[in-house]
């Protein structure tokens, strides 16, 4: 048996919603306690799958990881042990790559199996090898698991073929206690790097340029323990924002970081969202069908690539053709089957999703292949008329903290239930 949602569509979303903290500010964040010994507390940390995975990850190297509230972690990396990150943690969660750098930092030594995480194409951590190799450490990679060593990691420059953001961060903090100075050019300029960034100038380290494309560093010779507050999740919030408008809703978003939603704001905006800042949030409303507009996925201040499912879906019930153009992953398409059997009228070719909009949707059984795959066919659902069944919900759980309750507190009608998945 597996779990699903079941989504009756039809329904507006009314209400306020707070967003939780950033799953991928988090797990760096997480990641960058293993440089320090002594206590490191997180506040606003959402309880998501993928936490608990890295909490473990952690654990098994000899890492006390407590939650010392519903949303405040502390992490104590005073005792950490042992340096191989395994792959049973890892395959789970692409993210566990980021013990790499931390772990060549202090320890000098790092095992590391290749990551996992969504099917949405190759995301290839060679940046992150190369970077660690100029820093000075010797690298292998066999039998699945990536090997590094290094007596002192001497400061360099490091040129990024792509901005990868987990490659930026890997190489930040490996970079901390790296002797003179390190260069990172061509870095990635997310809001989740520069929280990092400012965490660890907070413990100590001297950072500058973060937010920009080259991001120095001063090698220190220790960091010490801070307590911190995680950046609100622009993912899950857009996620709302985009919910709102699909249902032609009235929703106030609270917690959220407008500046890192520039992007989304203006292409919802563009076809024809209302937008009103309130003191607590953001006010998001509809009241006609949208208009179709084309959209091109790009690193940030870019739209997000984690966004394009969803807003995927509010184009496929827009008045026109839209075209939708993936440059992050080659893989992210897996949705627009599961869509075309609501009743949209979505063709890939390459890189571009051609969608035809449809004046609506009907309600069906559907299965999710990734994170963001699975909140953009639960927003389907919520537009679709009758009932559509989501299947492979786990995926929505990896990123999502309490999506459903969320929902249902503004109106969704959705609930969890149980289905053979042999059918």
């Amino acid at each position: 048996m597996g779990r699903a949602y079941k989504v009756e569509g039809g329904w507006r979303l009314k209400g306020r919603v707070k967003v939780s903290g950033a799953k991928n500010a988090a797990l760096p964040l997480m990641a960058s306690s293993l440089l320090v010994k002594g206590p490191v507390v997180l506040e606003n940390v959402p309880h998501v799958k993928d936490v608990e995975t890295f909490s473990l990850l952690l654990g098994g190297m000899g890492v006390k990881c407590e939650w010392i509230s519903p949303s405040t972690l502390k992490i104590d990396a005073s005792s950490l042990r042992e340096v191989k990150a395994p792959h049973e943690l890892v395959r789970a969660m692409r993210a566990g790559i980021l013990v790499l750098g931390p772990l060549v930092g202090r320890m000098g030594e790092a095992q590391v199996s290749f990551p996992g995480g969504c099917a949405i194409g190759a995301r290839p951590v060679d940046q992150h090898l190369k970077g660690l190799e100029l820093l000075g450490a010797e690298i292998k990679v066999e039998r699945g698991y990536i090997y590094a060593k290094a007596k002192k990691l001497k400061g360099t420059r490091i040129y990024l073929d792509v901005p990868t953001v987990t490659g930026t961060e890997n190489l930040l903090m490996a970079s901390v206690f790296a002797e003179g100075e390190t260069a990172i050019e061509n870095a990635a300029l997310e809001p989740e790097v520069v929280d990092l960034a400012k965490a660890l100038k907070e413990m100590g380290a001297e950072i500058e340029g973060e937010g920009t494309p080259t991001i120095k560093v001063r090698g220190v010779k220790e960091l010490r323990p801070i307590t911190h507050r995680v950046i609100p999740d622009r993912i899950e919030g857009g996620t709302f924002l985009i919910a709102s408008a699909l249902t032609k809703g009235n929703v106030v978003v609270e917690g959220l970081e407008i500046g890192h939603l520039e992007a989304l704001i203006s292409k919802l905006t563009e076809s024809g969202v209302l937008f009103q800042r309130e003191n607590e949030g953001l006010r998001v409303s509809s009241h006609s069908r949208p208009r179709a507009v084309d959209v091109r996925t790009a690193p940030y201040p870019g739209f997000p690539t984690d966004l394009q499912p969803q807003f995927m879906v509010l184009m496929s019930v827009a008045q026109g053709l839209s075209v939708i153009t993936e440059t992050i992953f080659e893989n992210r398409f897996l949705h627009v089957n599961e869509l075309n059997r609501l009743g949209a009228k979505i063709k890939v070719q390459g890189q571009n999703a051609i969608v035809e909009g449809v004046p609506n949707l009907t309600g069906a059984p559907v299965m999710s292949t990734d994170l963001r795959a699975s909140a953009a066919l639960v927003l389907a659902g919520l537009v679709a008329e009758g009932e559509t069944l989501v299947g492979g919900i786990e995926h929505l759980e990896r990123g999502y903290e309490n999506f459903k309750k969320k929902l249902q507190e503004l109106g969704a009608h959705i609930e969890e239930v149980e289905i053979d998945e042999n059918h």
